[in-house]
């Protein structure tokens, strides 16, 4: 009877929930965080690259019109 009362008062299960929970949200915002921070690094070398890209076009014109 006393290893029963023992198990039920037990915290321990309780405890190993309650962390696998908060491992569980941790893991969550890390997951959102990098897809907010992807989306927006993808943008930004989009701008990029397109910048770069009719810079090159503007400097290519330029030079063919001048020979």
């Amino acid at each position: 009877m006393n290893k029963i009362r023992k198990f039920l008062s037990s915290e321990s299960g309780a405890t190993a929930i309650e962390y696998g929970l908060i491992a569980a949200f941790v893991a969550l915002a890390i997951f959102v965080g990098a897809q907010l921070a992807g989306n927006g690094l993808n943008r930004m070398f989009q701008v990029i690259g397109s910048t770069m890209e009719n810079a090159a076009t503007t400097a290519e014109s330029s030079s063919t019109a001048t020979n």
